[in-house]
């Protein structure tokens, strides 16, 4: 390979034996593309279970990121391939639909595009192939339709939603304390769910954390946790009934929108502008006054001149505070955001049982609590942790926990976890294969093959002999007529995940095997890898 320059100096390179180089076409682009499909499942493939091991992610500006989630791990790989692209989407599908099950998704999928290219090389078109998993996907998630439970809850019952939650935990570097986080998590999701509509907002569940204590320090506030302090040092930093003033206009005097100039030559007119200016922040302060509030929250920020008449007229505040929490404020006070002091009257002031400072260990961080609020749909969870590396990868924990107890809400079917769920479908479309005449029977076979990949990883990380595990599991299903047996992993003695109290939501699992499907069906069609240079 040489550099070259054309006439105008822009640089080109020259390839030796360009004309000698071909694209993939046919059977060796599809496996080419299954090598790169199985090269990424390869790598979550041990972040899998509860057993599972993380990744230590380091960014282009040396940012480090360490997680088992695997929609994080696909999310922050630099990945070039394609076909490797494709399977981070699917990850990340999952991701937005369900919230849990990311890892499991991508595994699935590297699974059945293992057993593809054992049936390509065998000589069975790929369409017959993605055919044949067509049919074993649709018998699998009938087979996890017929296995579910349903369970009743309610505000006073929150048992299972807190094991199916302590199930998601246990897969994470959180899981000492994932009885403490699930209960947490569905609070959070019961505090600002309508469960007459089988709905849940998320957005109105605040996650945020602070550097120092311990995880068992986390805790559910009915309110807003915001990461700021009074705006003056002698402003009071706690407030009972506070009636809040939720404003986006600064405090300061208006400028005119056109380009301006004052000339000022004499101490007088000096003197009058600087009157004129404090008369604005005067009345300013007595307009919030004058409508009952105890409490100024601002998006914008004021001079020392407002501050300083802020704390002499008795007049707490709060600045730059973002959008979002300004929204989540107002939704939680009852009251609205104002745009314009003229705008400002007691009915849209927000009102808070109590607003306080908070202090953390011996350092000047203050966070700003905002409790027992008119409207407590809002909620806040505030985690703390060791370090910043361990919040994150709670906050992403806590993240998967609260989309799975929406999930249950909104359809509360489970299915057994460990593996139990995956191993039943294979038994289930293993014995459907016989039915179908054709080569189809075959793909069929192998997708039944790849749903056994998922307790073998299982079992695998474990530190348990694989092959040996998951056929003594599947001989007991078989034997027992009992789709409950999965992969003991945390070595509790019994192979029941009923009695170990392991359950996945019917709808994540269902999604999981129909996502991977259609991936690999995606990844089954293409025959050909055409470049820029190819044309």
């Amino acid at each position: 390979m040489a550099l070259a320059f054309d006439e105008f100096g822009r640089p080109f390179i020259i390839l030796k034996e360009q004309e000698q180089k071909t694209r993939l076409r046919g059977l060796d682009a599809q496996k080419a593309n299954i090598s790169a499909g199985k090269a990424v499942a390869r790598i979550l493939r041990t972040s899998l279970g509860p057993k599972g091991m993380d990744k230590m992610l380091q960014s282009p500006d040396g940012d480090v990121t360490i997680t088992n989630d695997g929609a994080t791990i696909l999310e922050q790989m630099d990945v070039d391939n394609q076909i490797a692209k494709l399977m981070v989407e699917l990850s990340r599908s999952q991701d937005y639909e369900i919230g849990d099950g990311t890892t499991g998704v991508v595994v699935l999928a590297g699974a059945l595009l293992e057993q593809a290219e054992k049936l390509l090389e065998r000589g069975i078109h790929p369409t017959r192939v993605a055919e044949g998993f067509e049919i074993a996907s649709k018998i699998a998630v009938e087979h996890l339709d017929h296995i579910a439970q349903t369970f009743d809850f309610g505000v006073t019952n929150t048992e299972p939603l807190v094991q199916t939650c302590m199930t998601t935990l246990s897969s994470k570097i959180v899981n000492r304390c994932k009885r403490s986080l699930a209960e947490i998590a569905v609070k959070a999701v019961l505090a600002v769910a309508d469960l007459e509509r089988k709905d849940v907002n998320l957005d109105l569940i605040k996650v945020e954390g602070k550097v120092g204590g311990k995880l068992e320090d986390t805790e559910l506030i009915y309110g807003i946790v915001v990461d700021k302090d009074m705006s003056h040092p002698q402003m009071p930093k706690h407030i009972e009934d506070a009636k809040i003033a939720i404003l986006t206009c600064p405090f300061e005097p208006p400028k005119p929108k056109t380009k301006h100039k004052v000339d000022i030559d004499t101490v007088e007119k000096f003197q009058t502008l600087r009157k004129q200016e404090q008369q604005y922040f005067d009345d300013m302060v007595q307009r919030c006054k004058d409508v009952g509030a105890t409490l100024v929250i601002c998006q914008w920020g004021f001079d020392d001149e407002a501050n300083h008449l802020l704390m002499h007229r008795n007049l707490p505040a709060v600045r730059w505070v973002g959008g979002v929490e300004l929204e989540l404020i107002a939704i939680a006070t009852g009251g609205r955001i104002v745009p314009r002091f003229q705008e400002l009257t007691s009915e849209k002031l927000g009102r808070a049982g109590l607003v306080r400072e908070k202090s953390f260990g011996t350092t000047k961080d203050r966070m700003l609590y905002i409790e027992h609020c008119a409207n407590s749909r809002a909620v806040t969870i505030f985690i703390r942790g060791g370090n910043k590396m361990m919040i994150e990868e709670t906050k992403r924990s806590i993240h998967d926990a609260l989309c799975v107890a929406r999930n249950l809400i909104r359809s509360n079917s489970i299915v057994y976890g460990g593996g139990s769920a995956e191993i039943s479908c294979s038994v289930t479309v293993e014995a459907a294969a016989d039915k179908y005449p054709g080569v189809e029977q075959y793909a069929i076979r192998a997708f039944a093959d790849a749903l056994d990949f998922i307790p073998m990883a299982l079992a695998e990380n474990s530190g348990l002999q694989p092959i040996e595990t998951l056929s003594a599991v599947k001989s007991q299903q078989i034997k027992e007529n009992n789709p409950h047996f999965g992969i003991d992993c945390n070595d509790v003695g019994t192979n029941d995940m009923r009695e170990q109290n392991v359950f996945e939501t019917l709808i994540g699992k269902q999604q999981q095997i129909l996502l991977a499907t259609q991936v690999v069906k995606m990844i089954l069609k293409i025959d050909d890898v055409i470049s820029p240079s190819d044309y």
